[in-house]
């Protein structure tokens, strides 16, 4: 029989997890765990898609010249990005909802660092991203008002979706910083904020000088630059790039420390 002595060099003698303790496999149980959560898929589908309905597909405007397509696609571009951001939100601030059951505790007794979860909570809430971008780029089709090239299409798709990673990231952050009964509310009023401040809603261009100077700061400016970027053929500036890289460092670090205050509670 081992001695207790034995016993504690054999457990400080293990090596951490390769990736720590990031698998595949957790990350198809968290991607199933979420889509059971009809309420959450049906919310973040369908809102972005009605907004696009309500105001990309106006005879008024719909079909005048923007870029390589029309006002119409450009609409729907910025209804795919806000859809991503707000499933990815989502996604990650259910994390607020386990803390609750008191998952963030049991963390402990898991060979899973806290950097290893952030990126499987951050992963797997692409998926309801992708699902949301998908949804808005299908009426967008079905509709046959949008028009751009092909290549503009998948461009314009794959940046509002791996662009939202940023907001996957901030949902987790968010998820662990404030009170279980009232994120979503806080998350939603929040990015309408963003929304509006980051040139998303209204363009920066029809802004005066103040709030172009302020929309840099914001977390959506840099993606809502990036993502129309191949539909209005303008030049990407440095900032937009350096706007996506700080807030995502911000909202990853946020997220991995607050991680580890949960789990470091007795």
């Amino acid at each position: 029989m081992s001695s207790p002595t034995s016993a504690t060099r054999d457990l400080g003698s293990r090596r951490p997890p390769r990736l720590g303790g990031f698998t595949t496999v957790v990350l198809g149980i968290e991607v199933r765990r979420l889509l059971r959560n009809r309420r959450t898929l049906i919310f973040t589908m369908v809102l972005p898609v009605v907004f696009f309905l309500i105001f990309g597909l106006n005879d008024a405007y719909a079909d005048a010249a923007a870029g390589s397509g029309n006002v119409s696609a450009f609409i729907m571009i910025s209804m795919a990005l806000y859809g991503a951001v707000l499933a990815t939100t989502s996604g990650g601030a259910m994390v607020s909802i386990e803390r609750a059951q008191g998952w963030s505790r049991q963390l402990r007794l898991t060979p899973l660092s806290p950097l290893a979860y952030v990126i499987t909570k951050m992963l797997t809430a692409m998926v309801l991203g992708f699902a949301s971008v998908a949804a808005v780029y299908g009426a967008g089709l079905l509709s046959g008002k949008p028009a751009m090239p092909v290549g503009i299409w998948i461009a314009t798709f794959l940046c509002a979706w791996i662009g939202s990673l940023v907001f996957a990231a901030f949902g987790l952050f968010m998820g662990y910083l404030l009170p279980t009964e009232n994120v979503m509310q806080i998350l939603s009023f929040a990015l309408m904020l963003f929304a509006f401040s980051g040139g998303l809603f209204i363009p920066l261009s029809q802004m005066n000088d103040v709030f172009q100077a302020i929309a840099h700061f914001s977390p959506l400016y840099g993606l809502n630059v990036i993502v129309h970027a191949p539909l209005t053929g303008e030049g990407l500036d440095g900032w937009a790039f350096v706007n996506v890289v700080t807030w995502l460092g911000i909202f990853v670090a946020g997220a991995v420390w607050r991680l580890r205050e949960d789990t470091a509670r007795p």
